[in-house]
């Protein structure tokens, strides 16, 4: 039973896992025994991130490439997969957040949110899936959010996403679960994280968020690792399908 969380052996790819929560998912499954691959929008900071994770001991990799452009998407798992070897492990966290009211949201901010957060998801997913149906066998993890469920003003269009990577997961499943592919999600609520500086530092959100969750307080991100190694590793072989909320309760409670 010991070995149900271990992950050697595995080859884990991260999109945007060159910094925040995608960093230390990374870092989390490397600690596990996974080789992590780690994407980022720079050459350079995808390197740098490699860099630090191999100072911690673990077996990584950075590359760069855009995750909104199926072709280049294809060439690049294609690549990775021959120089490398598989993907046993696909994270799919890269994701971007513009706030703007809805009657005046630009519409070049909504394509850029729907295509990272939305868009990417489908993209790497079913270039990375397509090998791992021939391999009969595979993890996909979905970051999704509270707005795959919950809505707030302002963030319409992320959460218009967020909610289809939700549906995402949900119809990856349905089709890929027979190859032994599990696909999975992790919802997390309010992590202190860049994405959210600006609300850690409103006062008034503050009081709001600490009476709205039950656990009274922002989340560590490094409270997400046990959740994204669980549904990577054996110990989550059936379970699919699923969105793990990871929030402090707020999800549970109105």
């Amino acid at each position: 039973m010991h070995d149900l969380f271990d992950l050697t052996g595995k080859r884990a790819l991260i999109t945007g896992g060159a910094r925040g929560i995608g960093y230390l998912l990374a870092s989390g499954l490397g600690r596990y025994g996974a080789s992590v691959i780690v994407t980022a929008t720079t050459t350079a900071n995808a390197e740098r991130a490699a860099e630090q994770l191999r100072a911690e001991g673990l077996d990584a990799l950075g590359v760069c490439f855009d995750i909104t452009d199926g072709a280049e998407v294809s060439r690049a798992i294609e690549k990775l997969e021959q120089c490398q070897g598989p993907i046993d492990i696909l994270i799919n966290n890269a994701g971007i957040q513009r706030r703007h009211p809805l009657l005046s949201f630009p519409e070049a901010d909504w394509d850029e949110i729907i295509n990272v957060n939305q868009k990417a998801v489908f993209l790497v997913s079913q270039q990375v899936a397509k090998r791992m149906v021939t391999r009969r066998r595979g993890k996909i993890i979905n970051i999704g959010s509270m707005q795959s469920e919950l809505a707030r003003p302002n963030i319409t269009p992320y959460a218009a996403a967020k909610g289809a990577v939700k549906m995402l997961t949900r119809g990856m499943c349905a089709e890929l679960a027979p190859y032994n592919i599990q696909v999975n999600g992790i919802a997390p609520g309010y992590f202190k994280t860049e994405m959210t500086t600006s609300l850690a530092q409103d006062d008034a959100f503050n009081t709001w968020l600490f009476q709205r969750t039950p656990a009274g307080r922002w989340g560590d991100p490094q409270e997400l690792i046990g959740a994204a190694v669980f549904l990577a590793s054996p110990a989550a072989d059936f379970v699919n399908g699923h969105l793990l909320f990871v929030d402090g309760g707020m999800a549970a409670v109105v």
